[in-house]
């Protein structure tokens, strides 16, 4: 079996034909050998790029598919700005409808501010992973952190009940314990140097999770394939398989993170427990309903 614990639906470029409806992505998911897809909302934030894809669309998709969508729901942490908001109510209201998780979380904030560890928090009592999106750029999208992610642990300190799945360039890149600070939100190249900020958290706090996905955690796996098949097997109760395809036409390719689990199996890279968590059991333990 194999869970992909991000997809998309909606449109990332004003090209509509580029728009992925819920039909496109089922056959994204036959193509690819997918059998179950984690659905993550955007629109909730304001510097999300996509379109027609909050929360209530999500939802609405996934209905159509209910043995193969997985829903996620979005909440922005400046809703209400204030540091002491109760989103109980949308929590409530989204775990009533199905909602498995929070995210892609993405907003352009420090990734410790206040108003985020809050929403953490209340994720975390509602029994609802955390996917985030990391980048350091200061335009655009996703949560900014230091290098050697202070923010980030600062986070995983204060929020022992939540399950964070980092995902993004900047949470990637530091796989590795030298990342030139050009390349901090994009795909460095190269050995893997000891003493990545990734490794040493995942190494500390049981809470932290990391999905594969895009062209940044990918990267971060084959970029120094040696390091990349010893880093999943140290960490193979934490990785969770991903895809993060955005586009329609992405079904007219093989898409990078299938090509290279597939790899790991053909090739025997990993033992067949290894796989088996990366590709299903360990979404199937994260992916759980609130007590």
């Amino acid at each position: 079996m194999l869970i992909d614990v991000h997809s998309h639906l909606g449109r990332v470029l004003p090209d509509r034909r580029e728009y992925v409806d819920v039909t496109n992505l089922i056959a994204k998911m036959d193509a690819w050998g997918i059998d179950h897809s984690v659905v993550l909302p955007l629109s909730e934030h304001p510097e999300g790029a996509y379109l027609e894809c909050d929360t209530e669309d999500i939802l609405a998709a996934c209905a159509r598919y209910p043995d193969r969508l997985i829903p996620f729901c979005l909440i922005d942490p400046r809703y209400g700005n204030r540091a002491t908001m109760d989103f109980s109510h949308l929590f409530e209201e989204y775990l009533a409808r199905g909602c498995q998780g929070l995210g892609e979380l993405l907003p352009k904030m420090e990734f410790d501010d206040p108003r985020c560890l809050n929403l953490y928090r209340q994720a975390g009592r509602y029994g609802l992973p955390v996917l985030f999106d990391m980048q350091d750029r200061p335009e655009g999208y996703g949560l900014r952190d230091e290098f050697g992610l202070p923010r980030l642990e600062h986070a995983l300190r204060h929020c022992p009940e939540t399950f964070f799945i980092g995902h993004g360039p900047t949470f990637w890149a530091e796989i590795s314990g030298v990342v030139p600070p050009d390349q901090r939100s994009g795909y460095p190249s190269g050995p893997v140097a000891p003493g990545g900020a990734v490794p040493r958290l995942l190494r500390q706090y049981p809470n932290l999770l990391a999905d594969t996905s895009a062209g940044s955690g990918n990267n971060a796996l084959t970029r120094d394939p040696a390091f990349g098949v010893e880093f999943l097997d140290e960490f193979q109760d934490r990785i969770l398989f991903g895809t993060d395809s955005c586009l329609r036409s992405d079904l007219g390719r093989d898409w990078m993170t299938v090509t290279t689990i597939r790899d790991l199996r053909a090739q025997r890279k990993l033992s067949e427990a290894a796989l088996e968590k990366i590709e299903w059991r360990n979404a199937l333990r994260v992916l759980r309903r609130p007590r």
